[in-house]
């Protein structure tokens, strides 16, 4: 089978592989559509992998059943999940795979065939579009719904969203969607222009204009929300100097220590800050009703590329060209 190979250096090719073997309670999903995530980009820039790539969105056909699988069946339409648990906890029983103590990743999904868990597997339904299954089944749209479950505050009018990559983008889509006003911060100018389409108020750069100072501006004092997508300890103070006074800061961006003041950060202005990672594999039904009561999640999707290119779709989305850019599969 063809498999995506990040060689490090920003270096992609197209090599080959065996087809994996399904163990048991896991399935071969034979790929049609796979996403790509930012996380992937350290990868790519750095040193590479030896091995498979990181690739952890897709949606496919269960080609094949491993022992003791009767959950699924050969034929069936699936989006996949890249976090599965043990199965047997309490977390598990409950559709909650990212806090199972024994919770492991499942990656290689940019090529012709993957092996899954098939407890990690959701059905999709026939109406629902490839492209669309893998954003709700991964962290395309995940990350955002789960980060939405943390802002259930009636009082939260206006969100700010640092890092408008493809969570950030997900971020803005969501919340405006929601009914709150959303400020997009991000230097690349593509990235500005694609928040404004889905619903931002207000986007700025930051190399050109204090971001703190605008929103805290265009807001009156402050948002009640921010959300820090871009990984970087910067932003992450920005956030803290921007959300207003009992407001609360979402973290979804992986990145080093980031020094805060307890007294003046939280403390003396009882502001929240949580962390919102991935999401829970039994959130799937309520995005997909999401998805059907208007949520536009197809347009967090800025380009498509075969597989054949994906070298191509990697450089774009490395240079801030994109939104969620997708694999397509013979």
């Amino acid at each position: 089978m063809q498999s995506v190979r990040l060689n490090g250096g920003s270096a992609v090719h197209i090599g080959t592989a065996p087809v994996p073997e399904p163990q048991s309670g896991q399935v071969l999903v034979r790929t049609v559509v796979s996403a790509l995530c930012g996380s992937e980009l350290s990868t790519y820039r750095g040193p590479g992998s030896a091995a498979g790539n990181p690739g952890h969105e897709a949606a496919g056909v269960v080609e094949k059943l491993g022992p003791g699988v009767t959950l699924l069946q050969s034929g069936q339409r699936v989006g996949v999940s890249a976090i599965s648990g043990c199965g047997t906890c309490l977390y598990c029983q409950q559709g909650q795979y990212t806090w199972c103590a024994k919770k492991a990743f499942f990656g290689n999904m940019h090529a012709e065939y993957f092996v899954a868990p098939a407890i990690a597997c959701h059905a999709l339904p026939d109406d629902l579009s490839w492209e669309v299954g893998a954003l709700i089944s991964g962290d395309g749209f995940g990350v955002p719904y789960h980060t939405s479950t943390k802002l259930c505050d009636p009082r939260i009018a206006r969100v700010a969203v640092f890092g408008a990559g493809p969570i950030g983008q997900g971020q803005v889509l969501l919340q405006n969607h929601l009914g709150r006003q959303v400020i997009a911060v991000d230097l690349s100018p593509r990235r500005r222009e694609y928040a404004l389409a889905l619903g931002a108020v207000l986007t700025l750069d930051p190399a050109q204009v204090d971001p703190v100072a605008a929103i805290r501006e265009f807001t009156g004092g402050g948002a009640e929300a921010c959300i820090e997508a871009a990984g970087k300890p910067a932003t992450a103070k920005q956030c803290f100097q921007v959300v207003r006074t009992a407001g609360i800061v979402v973290f979804n961006g992986e990145q080093p220590a980031v020094e805060l003041s307890p007294s003046e950060d939280f403390i003396r202005r009882d502001v929240w800050a949580v962390g919102s990672w991935y999401y829970h594999f039994s959130e799937f039904p309520r995005m997909l009703a999401l998805y059907r009561a208007g949520a536009p999640v197809a347009k967090l999707i800025t380009h498509h590329f075969p597989l054949s290119e994906a070298a191509e779709a990697y450089r774009a989305m490395a240079a801030g060209e994109t939104g969620k850019v997708l694999l397509h599969y013979p």
